[in-house]
């Protein structure tokens, strides 16, 4: 029964992107962006009200790095729903949960300190704090619970690796997690619809994914008036980002994920920074033509 659901979802899926148009105009301003990436560049994006789409190397399976808290909060609000947590209990923090050689606000926290769950959800998230993250992965059943979602949905390439039972070739080769542009962009919009665990969690994941403190990117080439989603993945050879952006003309989603990058430098002008800047810039642009709002070249600095 489990494999017929599975086969029906993709199925369905497919069938949906098959009645999607691609935005080919779109995708003449991306792909040469990307093709001048030094290292590997995928992009997946769609027009909600339009139902256009573009997808450039949309399903190779790249590193998630931070992105793949994303299905870690979607596995604590799944224990919820079966009333195996609660989202404002209050949690005890220890020592021995402490992510070494990170510099987590959670980490600072003495031994024994109290805290809600929804508290450590919003450092995780906001923050991008690992330490709150690894908790939060365990209180969410681990790895293979997490999975056994993703699976059950429909997600083929989008998977947890780190302290996940028989993944460990896929965590020498990406990392934490791994994902596909499509998939990381369909798992933003499932949420921003309502569709992920419930209607009421859903809302409140994404109420969540709209206060990134990371906004130094695909962010800062969207108006600070308009309403974003988003989360952002870094480590050393891959930068990456998925984002949902309430525009005026309607509503799109896009994740553009890097591997492979030769520029693994941490200044804000590396190459797959400012590749991020360079896509959101012309996305924005090429659906909100009439929009007289540029990016403030000293917002940078700060």
């Amino acid at each position: 029964m489990r494999s017929f659901l599975l086969l029906f979802i993709c199925l369905f899926s497919s069938a949906a992107v098959l009645a999607q148009q691609e935005d080919k105009r779109l995708a003449a301003l991306l792909r040469p962006l990307l093709a001048q990436h030094h290292g590997v560049a995928g992009i997946y994006v769609h027009h909600l009200k339009k139902d256009r789409y573009v997808a450039i190397n949309a399903d190779t399976v790249f590193p998630t790095a931070s992105t793949i808290k994303i299905p870690i909060m979607i596995g604590v609000f799944d224990k919820i729903a079966n009333g195996e947590l609660q989202y404002h209990q209050q949690l005890i923090y220890k020592d021995s949960l402490l992510y070494e050689g990170e510099e987590d606000l959670l980490g600072s926290f003495k031994s024994g300190q109290k805290l809600e769950l929804a508290k450590v959800m919003m450092l995780m998230l906001t923050m991008s704090d690992n330490t709150a993250s690894l908790w939060l992965q365990s209180l969410a059943g681990g790895g293979l619970r997490i999975n056994t979602w993703l699976e059950a949905h429909g997600f083929v390439n989008t998977r947890m690796n780190s302290r996940t039972p028989g993944r460990e070739v896929n965590r020498s080769q990406y990392g934490w997690g791994q994902t596909s542009p499509r998939e990381m962009a369909r798992l933003m919009e499932m949420i921003y619809k309502g569709e992920v665990v419930s209607k009421t969690a859903s809302e409140r994941m994404y109420r969540n994914l709209t206060r990134n403190y990371w906004d130094t990117e695909g962010l800062l080439q969207i108006p600070p008036y308009i309403r974003t989603a988003s989360k952002n993945g870094a480590v050393d050879a891959s930068r990456s980002e998925v984002i949902m952006v309430n525009a005026p003309h309607g509503d799109y989603v896009y994740s553009i994920i890097t591997k492979n990058n030769q520029d693994q430098s941490w200044e804000r002008n590396n190459e797959a920074w400012n590749l991020l800047r360079s896509v959101a810039g012309v996305i924005w642009n090429y659906y909100e033509k009439k929009d007289k709002w540029v990016p403030d070249p000293g917002v940078g600095q700060f």
